[in-house]
């Protein structure tokens, strides 16, 4: 049964890999565009590792983290017990099913049951880990069908800057490495907007706020 608030057990597991994530990353959130105000969110980020939401999970406040789940691929964690446990007890994660041809639940139908429970989602409108050169990939519909069918949930473009470093792809064991996430302004979409030109904006708003190659962001 879905919930809009943190287990117990999930509750001490967020604390704990806060606490962990800044240890290792000296995380800390720059607020450039929106300030914690309470309300639910989907906040949307680029995606090139496996500690991206755990980094987004660790810069909101204890009571937003307590309501925040990140949307994960079941594919990935649900490969075996240890994983199904970590995804299903110990972290805040709705699990989409990205197999079309196999899937046994629509991934709408799952987040949109995950926010009307009260939570907010920590969302990757790329769909998959990016590891290409490209700063950001072409965004999937997911989003757009999500500012569609609930217009009140405030959409905030997230820039996880150094995770793909600190855990990069088959890595067990982090790097030490100082990592930002910033925050930009909330992303509306615009009444009879194409699907299109809203995945276009909100990929650009998000790009905004990559650091610059001179290093100034």
């Amino acid at each position: 049964m879905l919930s809009g608030r943190a287990s117990p057990l999930q509750t001490v597991s967020g604390a704990l890999l806060a606490g962990i994530s800044r240890a290792v990353t000296g995380v800390r959130p720059i607020w450039a565009g929106a300030a914690p105000n309470g309300r639910q969110r989907i906040y949307f980020a680029n995606h090139a590792s496996h500690g991206d939401f755990i980094l987004v999970s660790t810069c909101l406040h204890p009571s937003e983290r307590s309501r925040t789940a990140a949307v994960a691929g079941a594919d990935y964690w649900n490969a075996d017990r240890i994983r199904r446990f970590i995804s299903g007890r110990m972290l805040r994660t709705v699990l989409v099913e990205r197999n079309w041809v196999e899937r046994t639940a629509d991934p709408m139908q799952v987040m949109l049951a995950a926010l009307d429970a009260g939570q907010s989602l920590i969302f990757f409108p790329e769909g998959t880990r990016n590891m290409t050169e490209e700063p950001l990939l072409r965004f999937r519909s997911g989003l757009y069908n999500l500012a569609v069918a609930r217009p009140d949930v405030e959409l905030v473009p997230c820039w996880i800057e150094n995770m793909s470093r600190v855990l990069p792809k088959g890595a067990v064991l982090p790097v030490p490495l100082l990592c930002r996430v910033v925050f930009g302004a909330p992303v509306a979409l615009e009444e009879g907007e194409d699907r299109k030109v809203f995945l276009d904006r909100a990929r650009q708003a998000l790009l905004e706020l990559a650091p610059k190659k001179d290093g100034k962001s």
